[in-house]
């Protein structure tokens, strides 16, 4: 018995010692992001509790969680709610529940009236923010840590704290990219 006991013990140790490794990689990654971002270190905790609150509120209201796909994102209080709701009133409550939280200076309700959409689309979706985040980080003069990316429908919104011209370059790229419908600016500028 001790033999197991023991063997217990060093399989254990052996899992949490990988995942504080894991935590100091991860850590240093987001710290490097949050020295590289435009928003203090309290803001973007702020965004991260915003878009967590929203989702843990969104998820306990059953009626809007059992038939809807909604996605929340906050950047510098600036929150896109975006996804699919079927109803006009479960647009508005969504909005409502969101416009409840503290440390929300606006909201861009883009909810689209329709049935959630289907993995496949939203597999489209991903794959076309990735390649924009792809493309951003190989442009010169603009930082992709200052840019957020979300693509819902093959519309892509941009959000960040950013100059004009950055925005511009960004905006080139992006509707340059393949599968994008349409962009939807929500950036804060720095000029």
């Amino acid at each position: 018995m001790q033999k197991y006991k023991f063997i217990l013990l060093i399989l254990l140790s052996s899992v949490l010692l990988q995942s504080c490794a894991t935590a100091v990689v991860t850590g240093a990654a987001t710290g490097a992001s949050v020295a590289a971002d435009r928003r203090t270190t309290g803001t973007v905790i702020d965004d991260q509790g915003t878009e967590f609150k929203a989702s843990a509120a969104i998820y306990k209201n059953k009626n809007i969680y059992d038939q809807s796909h909604i996605n929340v994102t906050s950047y510098n209080g600036l929150v896109l709610i975006s996804g699919e709701t079927p109803t006009e009133s479960l647009k508005q409550q969504v909005g409502d529940i969101v416009k409840s939280l503290p440390k929300v200076r606006r909201i861009f309700n883009e909810l689209i009236i329709a049935a959630p959409s289907s993995l496949p689309s939203r597999s489209s979706d991903t794959w076309i923010t990735s390649k924009i985040k792809a493309k951003l980080t190989a442009e010169k003069g603009v930082n992709p840590l200052n840019i957020k990316v979300v693509t819902e429908h093959g519309i892509v919104y941009l959000m960040g704290i950013i100059s004009r011209a950055e925005a511009d370059q960004a905006i080139l790229v992006v509707t340059q990219s393949a599968g994008v419908q349409r962009v939807v600016k929500l950036f804060e500028y720095t000029d």
